[in-house]
């Protein structure tokens, strides 16, 4: 197992863990999260000995393998395939080793040697390899043309992929990926998550992508106020945790605080008087030792939204016989999709899917203007604007100017003011605003592209995919905000929960056409397994898995969706006199709250100790005594209600 006992660990004069502790167990599978600089990659540099701690201990088996992604790739002429394979340093230098035994003038003298490395190479699954590596390969994304290319001929993207691929061919015990899915589209995250899944060592992902960890994860460790901290289960269910544990923890502030204020108050009105001073003292002891508890901290929220549209032209365009591609100095050019007969009309939300290299990219610069058509015509609506956000834009960025600067270069009349306003709700706020952005994040570069689109108040929104670099909340952020956005959408993203949560239908690009895919996420997960994926690469098998079920046909998952609906609305049934009650808890608490506090203030009167007051007094002392325990008693009974409520979610 992994162990962090105590870990205190800096980078510079930041404080990134504070006596941080930590156990993880053999084959577990967990997600790293985390605000952007609380320190995940620095955890793994720790795992992998390229830092260590200022304190404490990190503690796992010395005879663990581990493999993790290389963030480097030389420029090689060795082709793709090779490269991968070379991952497998092991089975690399048995073979180096044979080689040079063979090919010596006395490898006769080296027979048994060159036998005991052909044993060793067959454990090693040498004859299989080649097979295994282009598996890999494929499933990332490589064209059978791609695996005999030097690295050198592939973009940084591409060779990125080639960096995972050989931490796969890795025989490993510990896998530490760090956003593996930044470099991929959704048919090789699919494919990935998939070769997760029967990964049989211990995998640690720092990842953005909620449905790829809730697809892969069983343990969450949040990396929160310089301390680690385990839960069990996917993200979705660590959302759930942390929620009821920050209201729990709220409530026992409230509590506490009300405790508090109520030994100070006896305190105050009775430190002074002979025959209640014995009490006082007691109070003042109970005081001294009672712990603050501290307040669990939600993550800081971030949120914004599309500006109503300007107008709403119907349909906005007609594509008629068009061939989006490129021009590449012949008659025809170079064709990606033919025959596009498609309009978008008022209000769609469009999710756009394909396997890589299909041409959704080609398709969406094409609607976008980028591109002209081959052939065919297409017409756009009167009024159509624009919003059009693709990767090469945010490069397009002028890195030595401000967030300022680029607004105002495109609404060059309106008040500086305004526009830092604007920024600001898109956290550009104070020196950040007139900075220049070449040391910003790529996340916070993206933020930047989609205030500039927000800010024009588009009617159709062309987007592809816009959470690359994006963290979790400002991925949520721009998956409320496109739910919320009154116009036309049409998305590639290889974000499957934004993909569900702000589209409505999918089309395809395949084989050259575009046309419309008849069914879900799953059901084009099926898909790609059964044209471009084939059988997945395989992956150490557990001894579960070896009695697996067949997957789902498409008629079971049906029913396994119509019977999940079923339980959705029983659970609801359970949760609604319940959230009924809680809510009528709080409205009494807040009102027996009041009527306490304006007892209390009313006992920290001067007079209210007179003789005249006497019976007065005794009165509010009463009431005092009252509402307290009023208040104890809700209290309890809206904690077990909570716990209720979370046995039911």
């Amino acid at each position: 197992m992994i162990r962090l006992l105590q870990v205190s660990l800096t980078r510079g004069v930041k404080p990134l863990l504070e006596q941080a502790e930590l156990t993880l167990n053999p084959g577990e599978k967990i997600g790293l999260i985390g605000a952007n600089g609380a320190g995940k990659s620095s955890l793994f540099a720790l795992l992998r000995g390229d830092l260590h701690a200022d304190l404490g201990e990190v503690e796992f088996p010395a005879k663990w393998r581990m493999a993790h992604v290389a963030q480097e790739t030389p420029a090689l002429d060795r082709p793709a395939l090779e490269y991968a394979i070379d991952g497998d340093v092991g089975l690399r230098a048995l073979q180096a080793e044979l080689d040079a035994l063979e090919n010596s003038p006395d490898h006769q003298h080296h027979g048994n040697r060159i036998a005991e490395l052909h044993t060793a190479l067959a454990d090693a699954d040498a004859y299989t390899v080649r097979s295994r590596a282009e598996q890999l390969l494929t499933g990332l994304g490589f064209s059978a043309a791609q695996l005999q290319q030097p690295v050198a001929s592939f973009s940084g993207g591409w060779r990125m992929r080639l960096n995972l691929a050989q931490a796969l061919m890795c025989p490993s015990d510990l896998l530490l990926l760090d956003e593996p899915t930044n470099h991929l589209d959704l048919d090789a995250i699919i494919w990935l998550e998939d070769w997760l899944k029967r990964y049989a060592g211990t995998l640690i992902i720092i990842s953005h992508d909620r449905d790829f960890l809730d697809g892969v994860v069983n343990v969450i460790v949040h990396i929160d106020d310089r301390k680690l901290k385990r839960y069990t289960g996917n993200y979705s269910s660590f959302e759930r945790q942390r929620a009821a544990q920050i209201a729990l923890t709220q409530a026992a502030i409230e509590r506490q605080t009300r405790q508090r204020a109520h030994l100070q108050s006896f305190i105050d009105r009775f430190k002074a008087k002979a025959s209640k001073a014995r009490q006082a003292q007691s109070r003042m002891k109970m005081l001294a030792k009672m712990e603050e508890t501290a307040p669990l901290r939600a993550a800081a929220e971030f949120s914004f939204e599309f500006r109503e549209p300007l107008s709403a032209p119907n349909p906005l365009l007609v594509m008629e016989e068009v061939v989006a591609g490129y021009q590449d100095g012949t008659p025809e050019g170079k064709r990606i999709v033919s025959g596009v007969d498609f309009s978008l009309q008022n209000g769609q939300r469009i999710g756009l899917l394909g396997v890589n290299g299909a041409g959704k990219s080609t398709l969406v610069k094409t609607i976008a203007g980028e591109l002209a058509p081959l052939a065919g015509t297409m017409k756009l609506g009167k009024g159509l604007s624009i919003g059009y956000f693709a990767q090469h834009q945010v490069e397009m960025l002028r890195h030595d100017e401000s967030p300022l600067w680029h607004l105002s270069h495109i609404a060059p009349t309106v008040r500086e003011q305004e526009l830092r306003n604007f920024l600001g709700s898109f956290n550009f706020g104070g020196d950040m605003v007139t900075s220049k952005i070449a040391p910003f994040s790529g996340g916070e570069k993206a933020r930047l592209a989609l205030a500039l689109i927000v800010w024009q108040r588009p009617n159709l929104l062309l987007l592809d995919e816009p959470t690359n670099h994006l963290d979790l909340e400002t991925r949520e952020a721009l998956t409320e905000a496109l739910a919320q956005f009154e116009g036309t959408l049409l998305l590639v993203s290889h974000d499957r929960h934004l993909l569900r949560a702000t589209t409505d239908q999918f089309m395809i690009v395949a084989e050259g056409r575009l046309q419309p895919f008849d069914g879900d996420l799953d059901d084009y997960r099926d898909w790609l397994f059964k044209t471009k994926l084939g059988k997945p690469a395989a992956a150490p098998a557990t001894p579960a898995e070896t009695s697996a079920p067949p997957p789902e046909s498409r008629e079971d998952r049906q029913e396994r969706r119509r019977q999940e609906a079923e339980e959705r609305q029983r659970l609801s049934a359970l949760r609604k006199p319940i959230e009924a009650r809680i809510k009528r808890l709080d409205e009494q608490m807040a009102k027996l709250s009041q009527k306490k506090s304006d007892v209390d203030a009313a006992l920290l009167a001067s007079d209210i100790y007179d003789e005249a007051n006497k019976e007065k007094l005794k009165t509010l002392i009463m009431d005092q005594a009252y509402l307290a325990r009023e208040l104890e008693q809700l209290e309890n009974e809206w904690l077990e209600q909570q716990e209720a409520l979370e046995r039911i979610n």
